[in-house]
């Protein structure tokens, strides 16, 4: 499901604070792929996934009226989080 994103200047500075990118971040959380997404508690959800670069990217988001996402953070995963990642994926 092509999901709509609402971006504002917080979400916008505080998503890409750690190199990604706005197509990444909508691309990982567009393909989310089971086992994700992943409710972490307190209304928030957690995807990983490969950017439209081929960088692994971790997104955190709030599911705001469907389908509206407001993304929260956003970063490259770690080596060992690719390797549990590529993992569970199988």
């Amino acid at each position: 499901m092509q999901r709509v994103f609402r971006w504002n200047v917080w979400n916008l500075e505080h998503a890409t604070k750690h190199g990604c990118t706005i197509d990444e971040i909508e691309q990982v959380v567009n393909a989310a792929r089971a086992p994700y997404p992943e409710y972490s508690g307190d209304e928030k959800w957690l995807v990983r996934g490969q950017g439209l670069g081929g960088r692994y990217i971790q997104v955190i988001y709030l599911v705001e009226p469907e389908p509206e996402v407001y993304v929260i953070h956003a970063r490259p995963l770690t080596d060992v989080e690719k390797r549990r990642h590529r993992r569970r994926r199988r």
